[in-house]
């Protein structure tokens, strides 16, 4: 017996969901690609997703195409900073991926310092 088609699934959420992508970074074609890629993933599957190149006037976006929940597709400063999730909580959007803190705490990588002072590599040797 078959697996069903991806489309005869029921949807996760019928919430209109924006896809943040581009931004201000360095690495903004690579947001602009992924963000691209993964708008049309969702509206392939049913979602009722918008695309959305993320600048000054995001907030203003945001509330007239209605959007109830952000999917992120920022890369670099901006995006994975926690500066767009802070930006989403006060609004009052959820968002996908990690809160603030552990997307803060990942991107300086500083706090990992406090508990692991030097890095720590498990591998195994490589057979020939």
């Amino acid at each position: 017996m078959s697996e069903p088609c991806p489309t005869e699934r029921p949807l996760l959420t019928r919430a209109r969901i924006g896809v943040l992508m581009g931004g201000q970074s360095a690495e903004r074609d690579v947001s602009l690609r992924t963000g691209t890629a993964v708008h049309r993933s969702l509206v392939r599957r049913g979602y009722n997703a918008v695309a959305i190149d993320v600048g000054p006037t995001l907030a203003r976006d945001l509330q007239e195409k209605k959007i109830e929940l952000a999917f992120l597709a920022l890369h670099g400063p901006g995006g994975e900073d926690g500066a767009i999730q802070g930006f989403l909580e006060t609004l009052g959007i959820p968002y996908t991926g990690s809160g603030i803190q552990p997307v803060r705490s990942a991107c300086t990588k500083s706090p990992r310092r406090l508990f692991w002072p030097r890095p720590i590599f498990l591998y195994r040797p490589a057979r020939l």
